[in-house]
């Protein structure tokens, strides 16, 4: 994997982490990977046959978060997964004229707010989450 792509994803994801209070022991699960991978997932848990740009699987949708504890017994909080697509993410920053860095920043900014419970079923619901992703963004300098 690029090491600058693993980098965004890490600094994407400790921000967020801190602009929602995630406490140092909440672990989140992130899969760069091809649009054939990603295409599968879509289909057997969307029930969409093609591919897209990123997926969240929330561990904890509704309940208490899953909690685990490491070798040394301390507790880990599992937030869930999110499923990158490189490939949909190249087309995606030609298309909108800006670097593969910056849509991957905002492909794991949107799959964290998934996994924090936001959704965009509705006009008002993508209008907050937007905004709560171009916050974080914006927090770390990344802009469009």
């Amino acid at each position: 994997m690029d090491p600058a792509l693993e980098t965004t994803v890490r600094t994407v994801l400790a921000k967020t982490a801190e602009v929602y209070g995630l406490k140092e022991n909440t672990e989140v699960s992130v899969v760069l990977a091809d649009d054939p991978y990603i295409h599968e997932l879509n289909l057997q848990y969307r029930g969409k046959d093609r591919p897209t740009d990123v997926l969240s699987f929330a561990l904890n949708e509704g309940e208490e978060p899953e909690i685990v504890a490491d070798a040394d017994l301390t507790p880990t909080v599992l937030l869930g997964d999110i499923v990158i697509s490189l490939e949909t993410a190249a087309r995606q920053a030609e298309e909108y004229n800006h670097g593969l860095e910056r849509e991957v920043a905002y492909l794991t900014v949107h799959g964290m707010m998934h996994l924090l419970g936001y959704d965009h079923e509705t006009e008002e619901e993508r209008e907050e989450m937007r905004g709560e992703e171009e916050h974080v963004l914006q927090l770390l300098g990344i802009g469009r």
